[in-house]
C-alpha cells in the first residue's frame, strides 16, 4: 500500500491545530512554518506562522484518505485536474530542507495571476516573454510579446 502526500484545505488560522490533531491520530502530517516579526503599537514579537495559509500536507494511502475528516477544521482535499493533488516526496523534502536552512533570511510567496508577465524557460518557446491572460483548471492562455499571437496551452497532469 503506497502512500502519497496530499494537500488538505483547512479552515483559516487552523493549520497548526489540524496538524496537531492529525498527528495525535497517527497521521503523517506536515505543516511548514516560518518565523515572522509582528509589530503591535506597544511591542514587536517573533511568531511562527504557516508558510501556506489554509494548507496542510498529509502522507497517507488512497484508502486512508477519509480519516483526515475526523479532525475538526479540515474542509476538503485540494484538487488538480479533477483528482486530489499529489505532491512528490522530493518536493516535500526540498521544502523541509529549504525551511531548515539558516542562510535564508527573507522570502516571498506569490501565485501567478492574469496580467502577470513571465519569461518561458523551457521548450520550443524558451526565452520568449509572455503575459498571462487566463488561468484555468487545465489550460493557460498567454499573449506572446513580440510575436503578436495568443497561445492556448493545455497543461499535462504532472502527478
Amino acid at each position: 500500500m503506497s502512500k502519497n502526500w496530499y494537500v488538505l484545505y483547512v479552515k483559516p488560522k487552523n493549520e497548526k491545530k489540524v496538524a496537531e490533531r492529525l498527528s495525535a491520530n497517527h497521521v503523517d502530517v506536515y505543516c511548514p512554518m516560518i518565523k515572522e516579526v509582528k509589530q503591535w503599537s506597544d511591542r514587536k514579537m517573533t511568531i511562527e506562522v504557516p508558510l501556506f495559509t489554509s494548507y496542510v500536507f498529509v502522507n497517507i494511502s488512497e484508502c486512508e484518505r477519509q480519516i483526515v475528516f475526523d479532525a475538526p477544521g479540515v474542509v476538503r482535499y485540494l484538487y488538480w485536474l479533477g483528482k486530489p493533488a499529489v505532491i512528490r516526496e522530493n518536493e516535500i523534502d526540498e521544502l523541509k530542507k529549504w525551511l531548515n536552512n539558516d542562510q535564508v533570511e527573507n522570502y516571498t510567496l506569490t501565485t501567478l495571476e492574469p496580467g502577470d508577465k513571465i519569461s518561458i524557460k523551457y521548450g520550443a518557446l524558451k526565452n520568449k516573454k509572455a503575459e498571462i491572460i487566463e488561468i484555468g483548471k487545465s489550460r493557460v492562455r498567454l499573449i506572446l510579446e513580440g510575436m503578436g499571437v495568443v497561445l492556448n496551452m493545455k497543461i499535462k497532469d504532472l502527478a
